[in-house]
């Protein structure tokens, strides 16, 4: 499979980038930073795509990364 290929991922993990992406875009960011940061995201709470023979398959979801943003800066 090529470098860069989604096919591993599911309809949900396609759905969630295209969401995030959409809204580092409405903050500012490039559209291809959007786009990276989105799958960065997705990679981080899926592990990979979750078909089978993905790197995430049969693992459960982390939905950290997604509530961190904001709790980094100022806290000591």
């Amino acid at each position: 499979m090529p470098r860069g290929s989604k096919e591993k991922y599911t309809d949900k993990q396609k759905r969630q980038a295209e969401h995030i992406e959409q809204g580092y875009e409405s903050r500012g960011v490039t559209e291809r930073e959007a786009e990276r940061r989105a799958w960065a995201t997705v990679n981080k709470v899926h592990k990979g795509g979750e078909k089978p023979g993905g790197g995430g398959y049969g693992k459960p979801e982390d939905h950290e990364p997604m509530r961190k943003g904001g709790r980094i800066g100022g806290r000591q």
